[in-house]
């Protein structure tokens, strides 16, 4: 390791005094003027990673559904995941030390993790269409380069795709091919071939309007639709040739704000979805004939996947273990639709994506979604040989589900949740089951809801996945007398990942009972948790 070397390079990328930044789940994210330093650093830090590892690890320059001026970086590991927990400590340490730190704080991550280095090491990088990513990805490039490290600078990449080369780079090439040729050509043979197989025709039910956050995501689904259009025919909004990044469409802003994103016109009961920035979470939506809004959101995606995967299995005679893996944010009424109608078992998790992917690895299929559009489906290295060999032997019925089975796990993006991919797979499966999107949409109809945020999250603690309140002391208490006093009812509250606030989610069987009751609950945590500033007041 070159102290000197990095030493002059890093006086180029300096660090503002007092900045202070966390790794989060979506690693860090800032305005950009203040993220040079940290890229730089980032770069040394995959380079040590790779080393450790002896495997490609990636970069990713992007803050996904955040505002323009923002951006963020984050770091992936050999099989696409996210970066292992202990290296997010070491990612954290490294940002924030001082320039007169640098070398000690490499030497210790070093030695804390025998990285041997002599070791190669080779680092992909991608990066989002803000203004601001080609410099920062630059910054990162000069991290890898000052610690003797390889890489490969992909450019302008969807997060997903980066995760995906990452998987392929690690896997010798037996998940796919590590170029953006490849990911097209995998996931669109994939699509063609189960679209052969449905029954409908018409080109009206096979088009779909997408918004496309004015982000990365315009680009690379401009670039693939060749690939699949005899499938599907996909009309673009937002799709940066005007607008900017995230503002007033996205995925986030379409959840958020329960409408559809500026500058795109819905006629009744047409098929419309949203990526966010960087294309990891896909929702959609539609008009019905009297002009009210619908949303489809991540809860409703799984249920579409979960149940076609159930039925498929069924039909081929096989007993895998199934799971979906939600959060406490995920509607009742969808939890209680897969338990009792598709006997599929679901499983919850703490929020953020880390988690519900964990889970889902412990299944022979295991799907994950947020309520917020990001997730994906995961197949084990069992089940997809098992699915092959059934899909060349068993008789014609059978083997006609098999080989759908198998062009499914083609077509997911199994490093990591994926719009481009999720939109594929739910356009394919509303084809081959012959659904409108209302038929989807009312295969269960959601509980209504409230969330609402309290100041200070520092007395809260949780356990249950987050469902229940361990401290202050009488809080889960007092959360479980009110929920006692509306039907259909429940309540939990948790300190936030992302903001200094405590986050109120409540559910009932109308929407003024979830409104009164996230209201009461946010007063219980105002008054037991020391709350600061005004009290909570009702208004919806």
């Amino acid at each position: 390791m070159d102290l000197g070397a990095i030493t002059k390079y890093s006086a180029l990328h300096a660090k503002p005094n007092g900045l202070i930044l966390q790794y989060g789940t979506a690693g860090f994210r800032t305005k950009a003027e203040h993220l040079d330093h940290v890229m730089f650093r980032m770069g040394l830090l995959a380079v040590l990673r790779s080393k450790q590892t002896k495997s490609t690890i990636g970069v990713m320059v992007t803050a996904s559904h955040n505002p323009e001026e923002d951006n963020g970086v984050k770091l992936v590991d050999p099989l696409g995941e996210m970066l292992a927990p202990s290296w997010e400590e070491h990612a954290t340490c490294l940002a924030n030390a001082e320039e007169q730190d640098m070398q000690r704080v490499l030497i210790d991550i070093s030695e804390k993790e025998a990285v041997n280095l002599q070791q190669d090491a080779f680092v992909v990088i991608g990066r989002d269409t803000r203004p601001s990513s080609e410099k920062l990805s630059q910054s990162v490039i000069d991290g890898v380069t000052v610690l003797g490290g390889q890489f490969h600078d992909y450019g302008l990449l969807t997060t997903p795709q980066l995760h995906y080369m990452v998987y392929c780079r690690n896997t010798g090439g037996r998940y796919g091919k590590a170029t953006i040729e490849g990911y097209y050509q995998k996931l669109s043979k994939a699509f063609v071939e189960l679209t052969k197989q449905a029954s409908c025709s018409g080109d009206e039910y096979r088009s779909l309007k997408v918004d496309c956050a004015n982000g990365i995501g315009a680009l690379k689904l401009r670039e693939m639709e060749h690939y699949f259009s005899q499938g599907l025919s996909v009309q673009l909004f937002n799709d940066g040739s005007k607008g900017k990044l995230n503002h007033l469409c996205g995925a986030d802003f379409v959840k958020s704000h329960q409408k559809p994103p500026q500058g795109m016109e819905i006629k009744s009961n047409e098929r419309c979805c949203s990526f966010d920035g960087d294309a990891d979470r896909i929702v959609y939506y539609y008009h019905d004939a009297d002009g009210h809004f619908h949303l489809i959101d991540g809860d409703k995606i799984a249920t579409l996947i979960s149940s076609f995967l159930k039925e498929l299995l069924v039909e081929i005679g096989e007993s895998l273990n199934i799971g979906v893996v939600q959060t406490a944010y995920a509607n009742g009424s969808s939890t209680r639709y897969l338990e009792e109608v598709m006997k599929v078992p679901v499983y919850c998790t703490k929020t953020g994506v880390k988690h519900l992917h964990h889970k889902a690895q412990e299944f022979d299929i295991g799907v994950y979604f947020e309520a917020n559009g990001h997730g994906t489906a995961l197949f084990s290295t069992a089940v997809e040989m098992k699915i092959k060999q059934s899909a060349e032997q068993l008789e014609d019925k059978k083997r006609k589900a098999a080989k759908m089975l198998e062009n499914i796990i083609d077509l997911f993006n199994q490093a990591a949740g994926d719009a481009i991919s999720d939109m594929l797979v739910i356009e394919a499966i509303l084809a081959l089951k012959g659904l409108t999107v209302q038929q989807w949409d009312a295969l269960y109809t959601d509980l209504p809801n409230r969330q609402l945020k309290v100041a200070d999250r520092r007395v809260i603690s949780t356990t249950d996945a987050e469902r229940q309140a361990v401290t202050p002391p009488g809080l889960q208490e007092a959360i479980n007398d009110l929920v006692k006093k509306y039907k259909l009812s429940r309540a939990f509250v948790r300190p936030s990942g992302t903001e200094d606030v405590v986050r109120v989610y409540a559910e009932a069987d109308s929407q003024e009972s979830a409104d009164h009751l996230a209201h009461e609950v946010s007063l219980a945590v105002f008054q037991l948790a020391g709350g600061i500033g005004e009290r909570p007041q009702p208004g919806f």
